[in-house]
C-alpha cells in the first residue's frame, strides 16, 4: 500500500527530529576537542559515527514512542520536547510502527559499526564507549531494565547523552581520553539532567496516574526541584573549576553567556514552590535553550581557541 503525504508527515513528527540535533553538537564537542589539541580529523570516520549515533538515538526515540504510546494519548500538557508525538493510534500510525522503526535504526546502526570496520581503523576504546552508549539508549525503555522507569534514567540517560557522545567522537579519532573531555562534560550533564526534571514536571500528574516511576515521581516533586537547583549550580560551579584546571578562556567565557538563562531557570522554579501561576513552555524551552545553548558555545570555544 502506497504511504500518503500524511502518514509521511506523521512519521516525522514520530521520529522528533529536533532532537537529533543535540546529539550532533555533542558528538561534534568531541571532535572540536580533538581539532583543538591537534588531533587530525578522519572525516569517513566523524561521519560514520555520527550515524551511528543519529541512529541509536532514532531507535530510542521509536522505542520511547512505542512503550508510552497510552500515556502519551492522554497528555494534555505536550510541547515539541515533551509528551512524545500523539501520531500513535487509531486516528494517526499504527503502533507497530513505532517498532518496526526501531528495528530499522537498529539494523542501520548495524550498517554503520560495518562500514566503520571495514573503512576505518576504530580504537578498542571507541567500541567500548559506543557499547555503552547503545545498552544506554536501548534499556533506556526496553523492559527488564527500562532505565527510564528505575528513578536512574534521568542520570543515565545525561551520563550518555553529555558524557559518552563527545567522549566516543573523541576516541574516534585519537584512540584516548583527555582531561578536556571531563571538564567539558561534566557541566553538561548536569543541565542535561536539569533539563530532564523539568520535562517531567508537567507529566507529573499523569505519570502518578499511570504509575510511571520515574526520578521525579519516586522522589516527589519537591525533591525533584531542588535536585534541578542544585545541577544548575553545580553546572556552574563546575566550569569556574575548570577554567582554573586548564580549560581555554574562550571556552569558559562563551558560555558564561548561559548563566542568566541558569538564574532564570532557578527562579522559575521557586515561583513554582511558592505557587504561581506554571507557563510550562517558557520553563521547557528555558531548559533546553540552556543546555543547547552551554554546549553550542563550548563547541564554538574550542573551534575558536
Amino acid at each position: 500500500m502506497p504511504v500518503t503525504l500524511r502518514q509521511l508527515l506523521l512519521f516525522i513528527r514520530l521520529s522528533r527530529p529536533i532532537f537529533l540535533l543535540g546529539g550532533a553538537l555533542l558528538y561534534g564537542l568531541g571532535g572540536a576537542i580533538a581539532r583543538y589539541l591537534g588531533r587530525p580529523i578522519d572525516l569517513t570516520t566523524y561521519l560514520l559515527g555520527q550515524g551511528a549515533v543519529t541512529f541509536i538515538q532514532l531507535m530510542t526515540h521509536y522505542l520511547n514512542e512505542y512503550f508510552d504510546s497510552e500515556l502519551d494519548r492522554n497528555n494534555r500538557t505536550r510541547t515539541i520536547f515533551t509528551g512524545g508525538s500523539d501520531v500513535l493510534g487509531t486516528d494517526g500510525l499504527p503502533r507497530s510502527t513505532a517498532l518496526y522503526a526501531a528495528a530499522f535504526s537498529l539494523a542501520l546502526v548495524a550498517c554503520m559499526v560495518l562500514l566503520l570496520i571495514v573503512n576505518t581503523e576504530v580504537p578498542f576504546l571507541g567500541w567500548m564507549i559506543l557499547i555503552l552508549i547503545f545498552l544506554g539508549a536501548f534499556f533506556y525503555n526496553m523492559p527488564p531494565l527500562s532505565l527510564m522507569t528505575s528513578g536512574f534514567g534521568e542520570i543515565t540517560s545525561s551520563f550518555v547523552v553529555a558524557g559518552l557522545l563527545p567522549a566516543f567522537a573523541y576516541a574516534l579519532q585519537t584512540g584516548e581520553l583527555h582531561r578536556f573531555l571531563i571538564m567539558s562534560s561534566t557541566p553538561l550533564i548536569a543541565l542535561h539532567f536539569a533539563m530532564l526534571i523539568v520535562f517531567e514536571l508537567p507529566d507529573y500528574a499523569l505519570d502518578t496516574k499511570y504509575e510511571k516511576r520515574n526520578l521525579l515521581v519516586r522522589a516527589g516533586w519537591s525533591i525533584a526541584m531542588r535536585l534541578h537547583d542544585y545541577a544548575i549550580v553545580f553546572a556552574v560551579v563546575s566550569f569556574v573549576i575548570a577554567f582554573f584546571l586548564g580549560l581555554p578562556g574562550r571556552v569558559v567565557g562563551g558560555t558564561l553567556i548561559a548563566v542568566p538563562l541558569a538564574i532564570a531557570q532557578i527562579w522559575q522554579m521557586d515561583r513554582i514552590r511558592q505557587g504561581y501561576p506554571v507557563k510550562w513552555r517558557t520553563i521547557i524551552y528555558g531548559a533546553v535553550a540552556l543546555s543547547v545553548l552551554t554546549t553550542y558555545f563550548e563547541l564554538i570555544g574550542f573551534l575558536m581557541s
